[in-house]
C-alpha cells in the first residue's frame, strides 16, 4: 500500500512538473511572438522622450496597452497625473511589477553610432523607455497564465514617473499603495545581463535659490547684492567640504540660473544638488551641512536664501530569498545575440568609448551570481525595498562597456539591440513572478529577511519629508 502511494504521489509530481514546465514554455513563447508589438511600443517611448512628471503620452500609452488586454486602470495616484497602478486577478498573492518611462534632460540622440542630437529637449538615456515596456509585457504575460490556469491572486503593475531625480515611488510608498503588495519585482536596462543581489545610494536633492539686488554692474556695483555670488559661495564651501566627508558619498551640483547678462548684477540665482552616500543617516548629515554651507554663502554675500527638498530616496534594500530565484530564471531565458547589422552599431559604439575589443559575453552570456554589490547611482526603488520584499535584475539593453547617462545609451536603446535586451527582462520577471504565485513559502522567507535586514523597530520616514510630489521640477 505505501509503495502504492508513494508511485501515485510521485506520479502526481511529475505530472504537475510537466504541465508547470509547459504553462512557462507558453509564456516565453508568447512573449516571443509579441517582442515586435512590444519593440514598436518602446521605440514609441523612446522618441517621445518626456521628462520626469511631464510623462504624459508614454503614461497613456502604457495604460492602453494594459487596459485593452483586461487591467483596470487607476490613473493620478499619490497625486501624480502621470502615475497610475493597472491590476487583474483577485486575492493574495498581490505580486507587484515596476516600471518606469520617464526621460533625461539634454541627451537627445538619433539612433545612430556616432553623436547627432535628435533636435529634442531630452533622451532616454537611462532606458525608461525600455523599463517600463518591458515591465507591461511581463505583467500581460503573467495576467494570461493566471487566467489560463485559473491560479489565485493579482498581478499589479506600478506605473511609476520621474525616476530621475523627481523620486516618484516615495510618493506612492507614502500614499501606502504598497501595503498590501507581498513582493515587488523591477529591472533596469545595462550592458550586461545580471540578477545578483543589488545596491543603490540614499541620495538627498534640492534646489538652492538666492535672492539679491538688481544693479548695473559697471555703473553703481556697490548697489547690487549679488545672487551669483551666494550660490558660487555656497559651491565653493561645498566643494571644500568635500575632503571631510566619507570617501564613499557624493555631491554634485549644476547652476540651473546664474543670471541673464554680465553688466547686470543677478538679483536671482539657483543651484541644483543632490547629496548620496551608501546609508541614509549619512546622507541627512550631509545634505544639513549643506544647508548650513547655503546659509553662510547668503549671509557673507548680503543675499537671501531658500532652498527647495526635490527628491530624497532610501538606499536599496537587497533580499536574497528572491534574488536567487531571479537570477535561475535569467539563467534559463540567456542572453542574446547579435545580427552582423547589430554587430557593426556595436562596434561602433564601441571606439567611441574608447574600448580596443567588444566584450561580446556580457550580452550573449549571463554574468555569475554575486550577494554583494557596490552603489553608483541610485532609484526610488529604495524605498519600495524598505516597505516589501523587492528583487531586480540588469538586461544587456546598450552595447557592453556603455555607461549609462550617456549618448550612446540613447542610442543603443533605440535600436533592435534595446529592445532585444528588453525581452530579455520580460521573460525573467514573468518567470520569477509564476515561481511567487505557485509558492507562498518562498513570499513568507522574503518577507521573514525583509524585517530582520531593515530591523524590527524599522520606522518608514521618506527623506523628502511631507512636501507634495515636486511635479515641475523640470519645467
Amino acid at each position: 500500500m505505501k509503495k502504492v502511494l508513494l508511485f501515485s504521489i510521485v506520479s502526481f509530481s511529475i505530472v504537475f512538473t510537466s504541465f508547470a514546465q509547459k504553462d512557462r514554455d507558453d509564456a516565453l513563447k508568447s512573449l516571443n511572438n509579441q517582442a515586435q508589438k512590444y519593440g514598436d511600443i518602446a521605440h514609441e517611448i523612446w522618441g517621445l522622450a518626456e521628462m520626469g512628471y511631464l510623462e504624459k503620452e508614454s503614461s497613456a500609452l502604457l495604460q492602453k496597452t494594459l487596459s485593452d488586454q483586461g487591467f483596470s486602470i487607476k490613473k493620478g495616484v499619490a497625486g501624480i497625473p502621470t502615475a497610475f497602478i493597472a491590476e487583474y486577478g483577485s486575492g493574495y498573492p498581490v505580486i507587484a511589477i515596476l516600471g518606469e518611462y520617464d526621460a533625461l534632460p539634454g541627451l537627445s540622440q538619433q539612433a545612430i553610432p556616432e553623436k547627432k542630437s535628435a533636435n529634442k529637449a531630452a533622451g532616454h538615456a537611462c532606458g525608461h523607455h525600455l523599463f517600463g515596456t518591458a515591465s507591461t509585457a511581463a505583467a500581460i504575460a503573467v495576467k494570461d497564465w493566471l487566467k489560463k490556469s485559473k491560479t489565485q491572486g493579482t498581478i499589479r503593475f506600478y506605473g511609476c514617473p520621474a525616476e530621475e531625480g523627481g523620486s516618484g515611488k516615495v510618493y506612492m510608498v507614502r500614499e501606502g499603495l504598497f501595503n498590501d503588495v507581498d513582493a515587488a519585482l523591477h529591472w533596469h536596462p545595462g550592458s550586461q545581463n545580471a540578477a545578483s543581489a543589488g545596491a543603490a545610494l540614499a541620495n538627498k536633492s534640492a534646489k538652492f535659490r538666492f535672492h539679491g539686488v538688481s544693479a548695473h554692474a559697471a555703473g553703481a556695483p556697490e548697489r547690487g547684492r549679488s545672487a551669483l555670488d551666494g550660490v558660487e559661495a555656497m559651491n565653493n564651501m561645498i566643494n571644500m567640504m568635500r575632503e571631510h566627508i566619507p570617501q564613499e558619498a557624493r555631491i554634485h551640483y549644476v547652476i540651473t540660473d546664474g543670471g541673464k547678462a554680465p553688466n547686470v548684477v543677478p538679483n536671482y540665482a539657483e543651484v541644483y544638488y543632490y547629496a548620496r552616500h551608501n546609508k541614509r543617516d549619512v546622507v541627512i548629515d550631509i545634505f544639513d551641512r549643506m544647508v548650513k554651507a547655503a546659509e553662510g554663502a547668503a549671509l557673507g554675500t548680503g543675499t537671501t536664501m531658500e532652498y527647495e527638498m526635490i527628491g530624497g530616496t532610501h538606499e536599496l534594500l537587497p533580499n536574497l530569498t528572491l534574488q536567487k530565484i531571479m537570477h535561475d530564471n535569467l539563467s534559463k531565458v540567456g542572453g542574446i545575440t547579435y545580427t552582423d547589422v547589430e554587430k557593426d552599431f556595436a562596434n561602433k559604439i564601441s571606439v567611441s568609448l574608447g574600448y580596443e575589443e567588444l566584450d561580446m559575453d556580457r550580452a550573449t552570456g549571463v554574468q555569475p551570481y554575486k550577494e554583494e554589490a557596490r552603489a553608483y547611482g541610485s532609484t526610488d526603488v529604495g524605498d519600495v525595498s524598505y516597505t516589501i520584499p523587492t528583487v531586480g535584475m540588469s538586461a544587456a539593453t546598450w552595447v557592453p562597456g556603455t555607461p549609462a547617462h550617456s549618448w550612446q545609451a540613447v542610442a543603443a536603446g533605440g535600436t533592435s539591440i534595446g529592445t532585444k535586451g528588453m525581452m530579455v527582462a520580460a521573460k525573467t520577471i514573468t518567470l520569477t513572478a509564476m515561481d511567487l504565485f505557485e509558492n507562498p513559502n518562498t513570499i513568507g522567507k522574503a518577507k521573514a529577511e525583509l524585517e530582520e535586514r531593515r530591523g524590527k523597530d524599522f520606522k518608514y520616514i521618506p527623506l523628502l519629508g511631507n512636501r507634495p510630489p515636486a511635479l515641475d521640477y523640470r519645467k
